[in-house]
């Protein structure tokens, strides 16, 4: 089966320059690697801060052109795999493999949980309701379908107290990066059909350029150990968000200039730093088992 990579380009309540370039950047060298074409959706924005009713408002489009994508990739019998400027592209493809996929399992690697609501968040950043949203605990407009309880969050360890008492409540499995271990993965997975989210932040701080850094989280070695660990056969979709790709200057271009033609400019520009390849190899490395190297 094949890969149908969608990189995703407006904006999804971006707060800072790099992440659209990011996903170019991330999602040409996944399509180089799987030797297919790219497609890109969305039109670039500049950053800012808002709350979740705004940068839905504005994400719209993109979302629901997202979305497209994944159904078409689910009826060409492809495998939708997302390089995403942000974690709210989520809201466009979870629901869409929920309703294609019977009791899907999603396993949600982040270093934080993305489970508040608009009525928990005292930030009200769409970012950290992502999840929350996609398990129908607040309506996003963009559908819902996953059941908290096939939830698997892998590697979040900044968490507060009333979001954690939120997930223990709706039954999600909390793997904590401290203590998990391949064997609970394995079991947690429990043979079911997989959509696999990669935040990035995932990662200790240092191996990739984030926005959000978070001390205590996995190499880019020990992140490629757990996803061997998911049954190739039972993934049905995956994406990966979040890098950050330095793009100086990107705040007043982004308002001169959008759409996919700028984000590949900026993306080029980013890629010709030698420590920004060397981390976009480190992190198609760590996907590795996503993408279908042998173990």
């Amino acid at each position: 089966m094949g890969f149908r990579v969608i990189v995703s380009q407006g904006r999804l309540a971006d707060r800072t320059p790099g992440a659209v370039a990011g996903a170019a950047l991330l999602g040409a060298a996944l399509a180089e690697r799987l030797g297919v074409s790219p497609r890109f959706v969305g039109v670039p924005a500049a950053p800012k801060l808002d709350r979740h009713e705004g940068a839905l408002a504005e994400a719209e489009p993109t979302l629901l052109a997202v979305a497209e994508e994944v159904r078409a990739a689910f009826a060409a019998g492809s495998l939708p795999l997302i390089a995403g400027n942000k974690c709210p592209v989520a809201l466009a493809s979870l629901p869409v493999a929920a309703a294609a996929h019977t009791d899907l399992c999603v396993v949600w690697f982040d270093a934080h949980g993305d489970f508040h609501t608009p009525h928990t968040s005292d930030s009200g950043y769409l970012g950290g309701m992502v999840l929350a949203a996609a398990c129908g605990l607040w309506s996003s407009g963009h559908g819902a379908g996953v059941n908290p309880r096939n939830v698997v969050l892998v590697g979040a360890r900044d968490l507060d107290a009333a979001e954690a008492e939120f997930l223990a409540l709706h039954g999600v499995t909390v793997l904590h990066p401290a203590s998990v271990t391949e064997e609970a993965l394995r079991r947690a997975v429990a043979g079911r059909p997989l959509w696999v989210h990669v935040d990035l932040d995932v990662l200790e701080p240092g191996f990739v350029p984030l926005d959000y850094e978070v001390p205590g989280g996995f190499s880019p070695v020990e992140l490629r150990a757990l996803l061997a660990v998911l049954p190739a056969g039972r993934l049905v979709g995956a994406e990966v968000t979040e890098f950050e790709a330095p793009v100086p200057g990107a705040d007043a271009v982004a308002q001169r200039r959008s759409g996919p033609e700028r984000s590949a400019e900026a993306a080029a520009e980013a890629g010709t730093s030698t420590a920004t390849s060397a981390a976009v190899a480190s992190v198609l490395h760590a996907l590795g088992p996503l993408l279908g190297d042998p173990a």
